[in-house]
């Protein structure tokens, strides 16, 4: 294979300097296999064009189902470094392997931003109106792509002993998601286990979160509908109270909820809207309330549709209101594999050093990274992008959340040893 020079960046971004790594960073750890300083050597030299790559996105943000431009980027990259990128079938999302071979892993980055706006003061600020990088997916996206072009260059070398697929999945903070339109095209054929990271604010730059078994919680969404007999709240006795009963829906619900599921499922259920009537002295004829329900445990998931739309029943009953309950399921929790997140934790360590790996928290948000590991084992990494001496403690889906950019090289570090070690075990 011939590779090509990437990451040819618009004119308009001007040169981008990452800052320089700590010295501990530039030197492989006595004993290691002489990969970590080929990557030294390589982010040197490309680690400024992935900034910059970085910002470009980030100021051209496009919303879930929209990503044509950014696909299109991607694939324009891979293909200057010799590979053959293929555009899913809407052409918003990109799968490209790299190697030959019939083991096959795969590593996975998202690409869709947040209707959020950009109220950074920084010149790589988004350029459109209320759209958003606001969850680091420039990042994973910028990542992924520096990785396949470091293993390109392995692959050119014949230092690949397999095939790594890089999947460019669009749509992930929408459901329907885009984990499963992968899926459906052929994404993970062959593939004997997935790797993801995030951006983790929490955590300072330079380290890495690992985790086995539970992760992100299940979110599902549930939707009421209240109706009844309406009328003057001078008689309340003539009417069926929606206002009432939907405060029952609101406090009750939750709290009963908490004693029907095992505690140790860590059931979450919050509501973040509510609506009925306008006038204080008329109780309305119809109400609505909209929430999220979450839980880590996937047998608890499971019970969940039945379980919820019962509960508001019981709530109301006797009111003399009808419920009307629409559960919408979305997406599964993320449930790390013991064995997947083992090498994981190894790449991490061989790539940033062991006291650069820590444990990760559990979260209650939500991923639809678990699609994949419905149909393959895997694990997702948590990267450390937490900017030091930063003022203020932006979380992601903040409009002001941005990231220390050496992240973006300690990721490529640790999904290149991820996906060599993924290669070469036999426990998976």
């Amino acid at each position: 294979m011939t590779v090509t020079s990437a990451l040819t960046l618009p004119s308009e971004l001007g040169s981008s300097e990452e800052p320089e790594p700590e010295s501990a960073w530039a030197e492989a750890p006595q004993g290691a296999d002489p990969l970590p300083g080929q990557l030294d050597r390589w982010l040197a030299s490309r680690g400024a064009e992935l900034v910059a790559l970085r910002r470009h996105i980030h100021a051209h943000p496009e919303l879930s189902g929209r990503e044509f431009e950014t696909a299109a980027l991607v694939a324009r990259e891979l293909t200057l470094a010799g590979l053959k990128p293929r555009l899913m079938s809407k052409g918003n999302g990109v799968i490209c392997d790299v190697g030959t071979g019939d083991r096959v892993v795969a590593l996975r980055a998202d690409l869709d931003a947040l209707p959020l706006p950009d109220t950074k003061d920084v010149p790589y600020r988004s350029t459109v109106d209320n759209v958003c990088h606001a969850c680091g997916h420039d990042v994973h996206t910028t990542v992924l792509l520096g990785t396949g072009l470091a293993l390109a260059q392995l692959d050119a070398r014949n230092e690949l002993s397999g095939r790594v697929r890089l999947i460019f999945q669009p749509s992930e903070e929408r459901f329907p998601s885009g984990a499963p339109e992968v899926i459906s095209e052929g994404g993970l054929k062959d593939v004997a286990a997935i790797f993801a990271l995030h951006c983790f604010p929490q955590l300072p730059v330079g380290l890495v979160g690992v985790r086995s078994g539970p992760l992100t919680a299940a979110t599902d969404v549930v939707e009421i509908r209240l109706t009844g007999r309406g009328g003057h709240t001078a008689r309340p006795h003539l009417t069926a109270d929606l206002v009432h009963a939907l405060g029952r829906i609101v406090v009750d619900v939750p709290a009963l909820l908490s004693r029907r599921m095992d505690p140790r499922s860590a059931v979450s259920m919050i509501f973040g809207a509510v609506r009925a009537g306008e006038a204080a002295n008329t109780i309305p004829i119809e109400g609505y309330a909209r929430g999220t329900v979450r839980v880590l445990s996937r047998d608890a998931w499971r019970e969940l549709p039945e379980l919820v739309p019962q509960l508001v029943r019981d709530a109301v009953s006797g009111t003399g209101v009808q419920a009307h309950v629409n559960y919408v399921c979305g997406v599964p929790p993320v449930i790390n594999d013991r064995p997947a997140t083992a090498i994981a934790a190894g790449a991490a360590a061989a790539a940033l050093s062991s006291s650069r790996v820590v444990e990760a928290d559990v979260s209650m948000g939500g991923e639809d990274f678990a699609f994949y590991l419905d149909h393959v084992p895997g694990t997702m990494i948590r990267l450390g992008v937490g900017i030091p001496g930063a003022e203020e403690k932006v979380d992601i889906h903040q409009s002001s959340f941005d990231v220390d950019e050496r992240a973006i090289g300690h990721g490529v570090r640790v999904f290149v040893h991820t996906a060599l070690a993924a290669l070469s075990a036999v426990s998976l």
